[in-house]
């Protein structure tokens, strides 16, 4: 990621002075990298208005808000007065989480940025459908792409829980799509390699044809072994990252 430093040999991220003043933060790369693909997707027509449906704690609405803080897009109105052209409006992000304390997290992590942050469940949408031209949703899954950080997960995990929160991701795609406008953009983000929550997922959510997929690997640059596509998932062997999945969809 353009975005990142590594820091050679480990340590304590939390003692280096930007990230305890807030100018930095600590995020797995395979994170930064999903966020970033979104952003890479093109886009016909207006690009102003993003959501981050499932933000907390806030790592990549604070990407896409440092993101969003130096693009604008011309507008069709107002037009400047001075130049006779239209003005730039810049890009916004709302970002959004159902708990009350991962709400606070985000609200922490974007202070200063053109982010606003709501509480809210992302199934039962508090915003007009076809509102956003980029949808973020990170969706709650069950972890098991990050067991190298977190091995104790594999114990709290059991196979009923799969089941359990695919039903929940599948609701919060469909909420995302709903949320997109017609040639809107989807990214669709899981820390797991599991198929019933990434490709089986996936094909049973677009079997309505309320979206199409984008070949997502070209929005990957410079990282090699991607496998067969549309979607990417990222490998700890392979890509030094959790295994992050990834899918871009475009709206209908």
């Amino acid at each position: 990621s353009p975005y990142a430093v590594r820091l050679p040999g480990g340590g304590d991220p939390g003692a280096l002075a930007a990230v305890r003043d807030g100018r930095a933060g600590v995020q797995d790369e395979g994170s930064q990298l999903c966020a970033l693909a979104l952003l890479a997707a093109s886009l016909d027509g207006p690009d102003r208005s993003w959501l981050d449906l499932c933000a907390g704690p806030g790592g990549k609405s604070a990407l896409l808000g440092s993101l969003a803080a130096v693009r604008t897009q011309p507008a069709a109105d107002p037009v400047d007065p001075a130049s006779g052209v239209p003005a730039p409006t810049a890009v916004h992000v709302t970002a959004v989480d159902v708990s009350a304390h991962r709400a606070r997290l985000v609200a922490d992590a974007t202070d200063g940025l053109p982010v606003t942050v709501l509480r809210a469940d992302g199934t039962v949408p508090a915003w007009r459908s076809g509102t956003f031209d980029r949808v973020l949703l990170d969706a709650p899954c069950t972890g098991l792409g990050a067991l190298r950080r977190r091995p104790e997960a594999r114990w709290r995990r059991r196979p009923e829980d799969v089941a359990e929160l695919a039903g929940l991701q599948r609701r919060l795609l469909r909420s995302a799509l709903a949320a997109a406008r017609p040639g809107g953009l989807v990214g669709y983000v899981v820390c797991s390699p599991h198929p019933a929550e990434t490709r089986d997922l996936l094909a049973a959510v677009l079997a309505d044809g309320t979206a199409d997929p984008l070949d997502t690997r070209p929005l990957f640059p410079g990282v090699p072994d991607l496998g067969p596509g549309p979607s990417v998932q990222l490998w700890p062997h392979r890509h030094g990252t959790d295994a992050m999945f990834c899918a871009v969809l475009r709206r209908r």
